[in-house]
């Protein structure tokens, strides 16, 4: 993250493109061709979509080439989920390199998961730590992934078969421990199950073109849903204005127990005190009726 915030985000010129940043097609383990996931996609009424197949020997190192399936309504990214040794736990890491080149090499044998993210990095991408929960990461693992953007704080995929898809306590140690990470929502589609269209990214960026979407998910002016959508965010003093779709509550978290929240049947506003996360940061939860979520970044106060 290079320096944006929330409010910078709803601040900043340009519009909210909605995309997803972590799907996969059969040139891994997902059961569609690479086209066919895409034209799901647009068809769903997504603007972009990063199709981020495993990158293994095990798939012969895929790096799928979008670039076919991209009009002027509709761009793509090109990425993979990399995997290298190794979690505390001793499983593979699972990163996500969201605007590889298309020459990334190849995982060497002596690489580990710390060093392939810092080579992803290097080499221009977005960087995110993909569903925490869901193999049992700790704080320490976050730490060491230091070249990490961003961690993926929903994943449907692990809410529908294995009911593991948050990662906001991560993210929330990360902070508290000084990081200056983003979260985003991701599906993480394989389209063997109904695994698609449940948690995406609306990036703010003046053009729909990989490069500027890519610009900004690394300033981290994006905010992540699963439905509500977050329209206005704006500071006066130390109050906290809000503007939604409507929705069940508009919450602010921060360090420890740190909290503001507005309640109501249908409200699309609300007014939060910032000065209680003075010196610290904060972000905003917003809850829909039906429990879907969105979340916005972190604010550095």
């Amino acid at each position: 993250m290079t320096g944006d915030t929330m409010l910078d985000t709803f601040a900043s010129a340009g519009k909210f493109y909605r995309g997803n940043l972590h799907t996969h097609s059969n040139r891994s383990d997902g059961a569609l061709e690479p086209q066919d996931v895409c034209r799901r996609y647009k068809e769903a009424g997504y603007d972009f979509l990063c199709l981020s197949d495993h990158f293994l020997e095990s798939f012969d190192y895929p790096l799928t080439d979008t670039r076919p399936f991209r009009d002027e309504t509709f761009t793509t990214i090109i990425g993979a989920e990399l995997h290298a040794p190794d979690t505390h736990l001793g499983e593979l890491w699972h990163i996500l390199a969201v605007g590889l080149p298309l020459d990334f090499a190849a995982t060497s044998a002596t690489e580990t998961g710390l060093q392939l993210a810092r080579r992803a990095a290097e080499a221009g991408a977005f960087v995110g730590i993909a569903h925490p929960q869901w193999y049992g990461l700790n704080t320490e693992d976050g730490l060491s992934i230091d070249a990490a953007h961003a961690v993926e704080i929903y994943n449907h995929t692990c809410e529908m078969l294995s009911a593991r898809p948050d990662g906001t306590m991560l993210l929330d140690h990360l902070l508290n421990e000084g990081r200056k990470l983003t979260g985003f929502a991701a599906d993480d589609a394989h389209f063997k199950a109904d695994d698609a269209f449940g948690g995406w990214v609306h990036v703010k960026a003046e053009e729909l073109t990989p490069e500027a979407l890519l610009a900004a998910l690394k300033a981290g002016r994006y905010y992540a849903s699963q439905g509500p959508e977050i329209l206005s965010v704006t500071r006066d003093g130390d109050q906290l204005h809000v503007e939604t779709t409507h929705v069940r509550s508009v919450a602010l978290v921060g360090r420890a127990s740190a909290s503001d929240v507005v309640h109501g049947n249908g409200i699309t506003s609300a007014t939060l005190d910032l000065s209680k996360f003075t010196g610290s940061w904060c972000r905003l939860v917003v809850t829909a009726g039906d429990g879907k979520r969105a979340w916005s970044q972190p604010e550095f106060l």
